[in-house]
C-alpha cells in the first residue's frame, strides 16, 4: 500500500501567452516533492511563488503541463482520475465563497447531496461537522449573520462533508483574530491526529510553525528549501535574531564577527543571526542609548529571508 498522499517528480505548469501577445508564464517549474499521508505539509512562500497554482494541481483545478503527480495513489495527469481523486480530498478555499442566504445546517445539507449522501447518512453526517466545528448552537442562523471565524470553521467542517483522506487549505485563517485562529488550529490539529493529511498555504509565520510537519519553501515557481519548520531554521539561520535599527553597528560587529553567523542588511535596521545574544549586545553597549535594539528567536520568515532576499508578503 502506498504511503504518500502526494508524490511529485518534475512538476510543471506553464500558462500560455494570449494571442495578443507576451510570452508563456511557468508558474509551477519543475518541482518534486512527497507528502506522506497523516501529515501537515505547507507551502510557504510571497504571493507569485507558485503555491496556489501547486495546490490546484493536485484537487485538479487545473491540469498538469508536464512532469508526474499522484494523488492519493492516482495518476493526476490522467484527466480520467479527476473525479475519482476529487472524491477522497477536501478543499477549504482562501475566498469565502458560502452561500450568504442559506443557514449554517442548510450549507452542509446541500454538499451532502453533492456528494450522494443520502438521508441517513446526512443526518449523521450534518450532526458530526456541527459539534466538530463548534457550530451547533448556529445551525439555524444564516451565513451572512455568522463571524468571520464561525464562517471560516463552516468552510472547513463543508469540506469534510465527504470524510476526505486529503484535506487542501489555502490560507485557512485569513483574516481571522487570534482568538478565532486558534480555535481554527485546534480543530486542524484534530483532523491530523485522525489521520487525515493536510496541505496548506499560509503567511502567518506561527501558523506553519504551529501546524506544520513538513514545509516547502517556494520562490517564483521553484521549490528552494524543504523540511521541517525547527530544521529549516537551524540549517539557514542562528536560533536568535538581535533587530537594530536608527544606528549602524557596522564598526562594533566587526569585533565580534566569529559569534556572527549572518547579518541582513533591510532598509530600515540590519538583522543579527547569532548564538550567543549577550556577546553582541555587550558589543553594541555604546549604541544602546540611541539605537533601538530588539532580541528575537528566528523564525521562518528569516528562512526566506535568508534564501531569497525577500519577506513573505
Amino acid at each position: 500500500m502506498n504511503q504518500n498522499a502526494v508524490e511529485a517528480q518534475a512538476l510543471q505548469k506553464t500558462f500560455k501567452a494570449s494571442k495578443s501577445g507576451g510570452s508563456d508564464f511557468k508558474a509551477v517549474d519543475s518541482i518534486s516533492f512527497t507528502i506522506p499521508k497523516g501529515i501537515c505539509y505547507g507551502f510557504l512562500g510571497p504571493n507569485g511563488a507558485g503555491k496556489t497554482t501547486t495546490m490546484r494541481m493536485i484537487y485538479r483545478s487545473t491540469h498538469v503541463s508536464e512532469g508526474r503527480l499522484e494523488v492519493l495513489g492516482l495518476n493526476a495527469a490522467d484527466q480520467k482520475n479527476d473525479r475519482r481523486i476529487k472524491k477522497k480530498l477536501g478543499v477549504v478555499p482562501q475566498l469565502d465563497n458560502l452561500d450568504q442566504e442559506l443557514t449554517t445546517e442548510e450549507t452542509l445539507r446541500v454538499f451532502c447531496r453533492f456528494y450522494k449522501l443520502g438521508k441517513k447518512k446526512t443526518e449523521t453526517r450534518v450532526k458530526e461537522l456541527l459539534d466538530f466545528a463548534n457550530l451547533s448552537d448556529k445551525a439555524d442562523q444564516k451565513v451572512i449573520a455568522l463571524s468571520g471565524g464561525m464562517r471560516r470553521r463552516l468552510l472547513v467542517a463543508r469540506g469534510l462533508i465527504n470524510d476526505p483522506d486529503l484535506l487542501i487549505l489555502d490560507e485557512p485563517t485569513t483574516g481571522l483574530d487570534p482568538r478565532a485562529r486558534e480555535t481554527l488550529w485546534e480543530q486542524l490539529s484534530r483532523l491530523k491526529e485522525r489521520g487525515v493529511t493536510l496541505i496548506l498555504t499560509t503567511h502567518y509565520m506561527r501558523e506553519a510553525e504551529r501546524l506544520c510537519d513538513i514545509i516547502a519553501i517556494m520562490d517564483e515557481g521553484k521549490i528552494v528549501a524543504e523540511d521541517s519548520p525547527l530544521r529549516l531554521i537551524e540549517k539557514y539561520v542562528s536560533k536568535t535574531v538581535i533587530e537594530i535599527s536608527n544606528a549602524d553597528p557596522t564598526a562594533l560587529l566587526e569585533t565580534v564577527s566569529k559569534d556572527v553567523h549572518k547579518v541582513e542588511n533591510l532598509q530600515d535596521r540590519k538583522l543579527v543571526y547569532c548564538k550567543n545574544p549577550d556577546i553582541i549586545l555587550d558589543a553594541l553597549s555604546s549604541i544602546r542609548d540611541a539605537a533601538t535594539i530588539l532580541v528575537r528567536p528566528a523564525s521562518l520568515e528569516d528562512v526566506f529571508l535568508a534564501l531569497t532576499g525577500k519577506g513573505l508578503e
